[in-house]
């Protein structure tokens, strides 16, 4: 089928599973701090995911959860490292399910943005981390059979998120955790098998992808997301390629370019969506994410060969935004949005309080 008659409600079937997803929209993983202190879920989280699936989102992605007890990143986070989440995850599943969309859990570790006023242990990261201005420790350096545990947790957690009844799960590896700590050259610069060259420091991530594999059945999804490129730490375009390469030498089903911005032009004209494209095979689906808000956005970052239009901020203020994209013409409104329209939406007031956190996105 050519590109350019592919529409954003058509259906779409992972060839390697065969799991059906009802049209192209795909609500991002997104912060919204409504879970309990101890990682389960509440009710209120339930609720907008719920929402989500309900008004027609064809992918729903759970906010990022970590999948061990100190790699918590932020107050209000998501958990899925011990089986006591599993009863509220089995819920949300359930949930999510009873309204036909197909539902990933983001998984993930912050690393050394695992601040130690909420863990109170000193974070980790591939290699020790000093902050430049004091001269203090920001991370220590994971010892190798720690790298070797993670992996396990991180297994361990997908595992868990099947048992509750889970489509399949989104290891995050993008902006600037643990994973995409591994890949960066200035967080990592171990000398064993995890640090070094590009693949040594991709095989945190390819272990990790591995162990979900074998732990999991065949019918479960693994979907990957990764930065194209963060300064910050050391991830460059050029690297992010060759990891997109090798990511889809694997058993993945779904690459998720994280832009921050789909319509940040490159040198040449070219913008990092098409750029990645040709290294994505027919076998695999491609989702980009970036500052899209209307059909024509959409519709423009599906000619540059996504197959799925990934939202969060729109999908915030818009649960329906899925059924909108039939409309060539539909362009929702747009920031700010007043606390009653948010809670119309079914944020919580936390959630909503966090959003006001956001430049310009709720009004005074």
């Amino acid at each position: 089928m050519e590109r350019m008659f592919v529409k954003l409600t058509n259906e779409y079937i992972f060839s390697k599973r065969g799991h059906r997803v009802r049209n192209r929209a795909l609500l991002a993983a997104m912060t919204n701090k409504q879970s309990h202190e101890d990682g389960t879920l509440s009710s209120e989280e339930i609720t907008w995911l719920t929402r989500r699936a309900k008004d027609g989102f064809g992918i729903v992605t759970t906010a990022a959860s970590h999948v061990s007890e100190l790699g918590k990143g932020w107050i209000g986070e998501m958990g899925v490292w011990s089986d006591n989440h599993i009863d509220g995850l089995t819920n949300l599943a359930s949930s999510l399910k009873q309204h036909g969309s197909i539902n990933l859990v983001q998984i993930f570790h912050g690393g050394m943005k695992a601040p130690f006023e909420i863990n109170n242990v000193i974070p980790v990261c591939p290699s020790k981390m000093m902050i430049e201005a004091t001269g203090k420790l920001l991370a220590r350096a994971l010892e190798t059979d720690e790298v070797y545990q993670l992996i396990e947790d991180f297994s361990d957690a997908a595992k868990r998120c099947e048992d509750a009844g889970f489509d399949g799960v989104e290891i995050h590896g993008a902006h600037s955790y643990l994973i995409s700590q591994f890949l960066g050259v200035k967080t990592n610069r171990r000398k064993d098998e995890f640090g070094g060259s590009l693949e040594n420091r991709f095989k945190f991530l390819k272990e990790i992808i591995l162990s979900i594999r074998k732990k999991t059945s065949d019918n479960f999804l693994v979907a990957v997301r990764i930065s194209p490129k963060i300064s910050t730490i050391g991830i460059s375009i050029e690297e992010s390629l060759e990891v997109t390469k090798m990511l889809c030498e694997m058993d993945v089903d779904m690459f998720h370019l994280s832009c921050w911005d789909a319509f940040e032009e490159l040198e040449g004209g070219q913008n990092l969506t098409k750029l990645f494209k040709p290294l994505v095979p027919d076998n695999i689906a491609y989702a980009s994410t970036g500052a899209i808000w209307s059909t024509e956005d959409a519709n423009w970052l599906m000619d540059q060969g996504a197959d799925f239009v990934g939202v969060a901020r729109v999908g915030i203020a818009h649960p329906n935004w899925a059924q909108g994209l039939g409309d060539s013409d539909y362009n929702p409104k747009r920031p700010p949005f007043t606390r009653e329209e948010l809670a119309a939406a079914d944020l919580s007031p936390v959630f909503i309080d966090y959003m006001s956190m956001w430049k310009d996105f709720v009004s005074n």
